[in-house]
């Protein structure tokens, strides 16, 4: 009784998982595998809460083999060779399973350590971790495993958990319990995906909850009080936070404001002003740029506001920001421009500064031409005069080129008419 709800109700076969279809589906490749009994090395890539545990102990259950749990948030090198000594013993014959959670806590050194014994087989790996494998997790052993990735479980699809764990903890202690269905989904909704974090918050409905008459009714005020601080999963460092940080410049870049604001809402009430901040500033500028120039000190006053007067009184200077930018024209050009520009650089495309540019007004001995040479802009007609400023190297080399939009179109006339095709 002391073990948490999730863990006391963990589904021992693989029609009773939440969710994740795509990959426990009869015919899908994961479930095949494991009904096969052929257990390859694993990586479960996905959320906290979605099942990888779950799934790793029915594969362990399937198996003859001694199944073994490291986490990697506390395991040492000192702890996979003690599993390795185990090997070839009468508890190990037939190998070992090595359930390792958050693998991405493990160093290089501590990941190579298992090489030897998962490319032999002697050890099968499941590793499960929350960040993406392909950034955190070793090559050699990326490539000798096979990733699948879990997904966050539909509210709908945790309602049915909910449920089941209300009517195991009535059986637990003896009363009945019932819930209004908009307290059910308000728990399956607060978990933003995550059926451990559902059944925590039911558990503590169930504990607050005073019994009358043998009977315990979960209302909608108990579930939005004991949920309402879980309604957001982000972590700053992982992926989820860049997932969200994306998908929020995108909405601006796109034109689309209610995504947008969808997702600076995300961003505050995860508490992270500055992200919100700086990805708004960096899509006035890259993203709307010089089809609308003016919106940079815009964007960057409202900015300053909300950093003044911090949450929750930010979120009005930002909204009114982030509607700005993805109702602006947009124009990328000067990004472009830029970023070639210094392609360019980086690639060694540059030579001596011309003459007329140089700082300095006198020549030495070597010069087979003396002088400077420079014309002032300001003492010829309409301040602008024809002469080469780029190095000899790349003197025809062309960065910028206008985008289509009105502004830019405009300074574009403007060039045109003034340099008269000079």
């Amino acid at each position: 009784m002391n073990d948490p709800l999730a863990a006391r109700i963990r589904p021992a076969q693989l029609s009773d998982v939440v969710g994740q279809r795509h990959l426990l589906a009869p015919g899908k490749p994961l479930y095949n595998l494991i009904e096969s009994g052929n257990i390859p090395n694993l990586i479960f890539y996905g959320p906290s809460g979605t099942g990888k545990t779950t799934v790793a102990s029915i594969i362990a259950k399937k198996t003859n083999r001694a199944l073994r749990r490291l986490n990697g948030t506390n395991a040492s090198t000192k702890d996979i060779k003690d599993i390795v000594s185990e090997l070839d013993t009468f508890e190990t014959v037939n190998g070992v399973l090595l359930y390792l959670d958050e693998i991405q806590y493990f160093n290089k050194r501590q990941q190579q350590s298992l090489l030897e014994y998962i490319e032999n087989g002697k050890i099968t790996l499941i590793a499960s971790t929350t960040e993406n494998p392909y950034f955190y997790i070793y090559p050699a052993v990326l490539s000798r495993s096979t990733v699948f990735e879990f997904k966050s479980v539909d509210w709908q699809d945790v309602v049915p958990a909910v449920k089941r764990g209300f009517r195991i903890l009535g059986e637990e202690n003896g009363v009945k319990v019932t819930a209004d269905d908009d307290a059910l989904e308000k728990i399956a909704r607060g978990c933003s995906g995550d059926v451990r974090k559902a059944l925590n918050s039911a558990e503590n409905c169930f504990y607050v909850t005073p019994a009358e008459n043998g009977e315990k009714h979960i209302t909608l005020e108990t579930a939005a009080q004991l949920t309402q601080s879980s309604s957001v999963k982000y972590d700053r460092e992982g992926d989820e936070h860049y997932d969200i940080i994306s998908a929020y410049q995108k909405s601006m870049r796109g034109s689309d404001p209610n995504a947008a604001l969808h997702y600076l809402a995300r961003l505050l009430e995860a508490g992270d002003l500055p992200s919100a901040c700086r990805r708004l500033l960096v899509c006035a500028c890259e993203d709307v740029g010089l089809a609308y120039p003016q919106i940079i000190p815009i964007v960057k006053a409202a900015v300053d506001t909300a950093m003044a007067v911090g949450l929750p009184e930010a979120r009005i200077p930002l909204a009114d920001a982030v509607i700005l930018v993805a109702l602006s024209p947009k124009s990328n050009a000067g990004e472009a421009a830029i970023d070639a520009a210094m392609a360019d650089v980086e690639k060694g495309n540059y030579g001596a500064i011309p003459r007329a540019l140089q700082n300095k007004h006198y020549d030495g001995e070597d010069a087979a031409v003396k002088g400077q040479f420079y014309l002032y802009p300001h003492n010829f007609d309409n301040n602008w005069v024809k002469q080469q400023y780029l190095p000899d190297e790349i003197k025809n080399a062309r960065y910028y080129i206008p985008g289509k939009n009105k502004n830019e179109q405009a300074f574009k006339a403007y060039w045109d008419k003034i340099k008269g095709g000079k």
